[in-house]
């Protein structure tokens, strides 16, 4: 029986839908002023981070790239996984509360990636989830990360996207406990990456000191903090519940935040009226160091915009 394909939905609209300008535009990501300045292939896996969660920006590439670069070119200096289970946020309105891909392909333009469908289906026959392709088919938050995954692993890995629409807090302590347990008991070297971006369309001083100050609460791991400065100063982030799993999943293993970085689309464009805040980090046992986001409240580098 042959395997269905999910297609690109955003390809050529988020990211480049030709093989040769979407590897351009990957390389430009990570060589970027506000990336790391450095490619996946100048890297070797050292385990030295051992990452069990990470956060990630998913607007079009020329925007966030640069900021996703961080988590990925950080993860393969970590290690492969053999399984990367991506949690977005429902954009669409479609499908279930909180949705798992149970099986098939993903296709991008660097090619085709399977979904781990024993993974997928031992989560979807657990409650919230539900084994759902419709909320999938055109949310843009799982399908941006998968070409950055095949350009810096290089090698089979395999995926577990879950969409939420439901991101109350109950329900991500639900995810994130299933989660947590799965990980313990298979024997796979699993990472768990949440897409989401930070506020969206607000001034530039808003989206630093509203952004960075959430982002304190998620580095600490207090996601009840989290969701409460979320309501409270009316932060409009995406990725609530995505971001919550990760920071959740990180607290079960008793493991440490570090923000890679943070910046606007205002950083990028040079339009700071109103902007979208993208930010990068990684939960691991030993993660880098890097500055405390108080520190990067200053203002970044304009860097100009690629067409």
């Amino acid at each position: 029986m042959e395997d269905e394909v999910r297609e690109p939905a955003v390809a050529g609209f988020f990211y480049p839908g030709s093989v040769t300008e979407l590897m351009k535009c990957l390389e430009w990501c990570f060589k970027h002023e506000l990336g790391p300045q450095r490619t996946p292939g100048e890297v070797e896996p050292s385990g030295k981070y051992r990452i069990k969660s990470a956060i990630v920006p998913h607007a079009g590439y020329i925007y966030s790239g640069p900021c996703a670069a961080h988590v990925y070119v950080t993860i393969k200096e970590d290690r492969v996984p053999e399984t990367i289970i991506i949690l977005g946020p429902n954009h669409t309105g479609y499908g279930a509360p909180v949705s798992v891909f149970p099986r098939g392909i993903w296709r991008t333009p660097l090619g085709d990636t399977k979904v781990d469908d024993t993974i997928a289906e031992k989560l979807a026959s657990m409650e919230p989830f539900k084994a759902d392709k419709l909320a999938h088919l055109e949310e843009h938050s799982i399908e941006v990360q998968i070409p950055f995954l095949q350009y810096v692993l290089n090698k089979e890995f395999k995926i577990v996207p879950i969409v939420l629409m439901d991101q109350r807090l109950r329900t991500a302590r639900e995810v994130a406990g299933a989660i947590y347990d799965l990980m313990q008991e298979v024997d796979k070297d699993i990472i768990v990456l949440a897409s989401s971006d930070m506020s969206h369309y607000v001034s530039q001083k808003s989206a630093y000191e509203k952004d960075l100050k959430a982002l304190e609460y998620v580095i600490n791991l207090d996601i009840e903090g989290f969701y409460d400065v979320v309501e409270q100063d009316n932060i409009t982030i995406c990725g609530v519940g995505p971001i919550a799993v990760a920071a959740l999943v990180a607290k079960s293993f008793g493991i440490q935040g570090a923000l890679l970085k943070y910046y606007t689309s205002g950083d990028i464009s040079g339009d700071k009226t109103a902007v979208v805040g993208y930010a990068s980090l990684v939960f691991g046992e030993n993660p880098p160091r890097t500055e405390r986001s108080r520190v990067r409240r200053e203002k970044i580098k304009e860097a100009p915009l690629v067409a």
